[in-house]
């Protein structure tokens, strides 16, 4: 389990189907070999971890339904390691396990913020609220806007200077991670409605992928 708030942000080293290597420092203070780590926002298991980074298994699947796939050597990486009984969250509750894609369609500047629209698919919109909350590439996030098929977030400064979001541009894909409480109310409200909704495991609905 995880909070949404960055610890680090760590670079590709390697990426291939079948693991990465990530450069990294602070985030490997709380890491050890078979731990949890987020990297933007999937839970990833680390294979082997030393004082300049870590490497994790990564599965088809996992590039399949993430936007890992996307990733070269040299990209920057949001990380946050695994929650440990007794610590703050920061953010709201992140497992790790995203729901779907989706693809920033808008970045603009408003004062110190900067507006960030991104296309969002079916499965995820349903649990989209204003006010709400969404991990986006593992950070949490408030969702300030909702459209017909987007949200949109406002990124202050100190989000702009410790995760990726300062690199989104318009194309860029980015995981998405819808609050675990509002799955599980759509899940409840589902089942004794007899109907699905989204990546909540409800009848008829997609499961959520545990992309780790």
């Amino acid at each position: 389990m995880f909070s949404g708030i960055i610890a680090e942000v760590g670079v590709v080293e390697a990426i291939d189907e079948r693991s990465v290597r990530i450069h990294a420092h602070h985030a490997l203070h709380k890491t050890a070999v078979g731990g949890s780590i987020a990297v933007n926002g999937v839970c990833l298991t680390a294979t082997t971890v030393d004082d300049h980074g870590f490497t994790a298994d990564v599965m088809p699947e996992t590039l399949r339904r993430t936007a890992l796939a996307s990733l070269g050597v040299g990209a920057p990486v949001n990380l946050e390691p695994a929650l440990g009984f007794g610590d703050e969250v920061g953010g709201h509750l992140v497992q790790g396990h995203v729901d779907g894609t989706g693809r920033v369609t808008e970045v603009r500047d408003e004062g110190n913020a900067r507006w960030v629209t991104i296309q969002v698919p079916a499965e995820v919109q349903p649990y989209c609220v204003v006010k709400g909350s969404i991990a986006i590439d593992g950070t949490s996030l408030t969702i300030a806007e909702v459209g017909k098929d987007s949200i949109a977030v406002s990124l202050i400064p100190h989000t702009l200077d410790n995760t990726i979001a300062s690199g989104y541009v318009v194309g860029s894909d980015v995981n998405l991670e819808a609050d675990i409480l509002a799955k599980y109310v759509a899940s409840y409200v589902a089942q004794r409605d007899g109907t699905s909704m989204g990546p909540t495991g409800a009848p008829g609905g997609h499961q959520s992928t545990e992309a780790g």
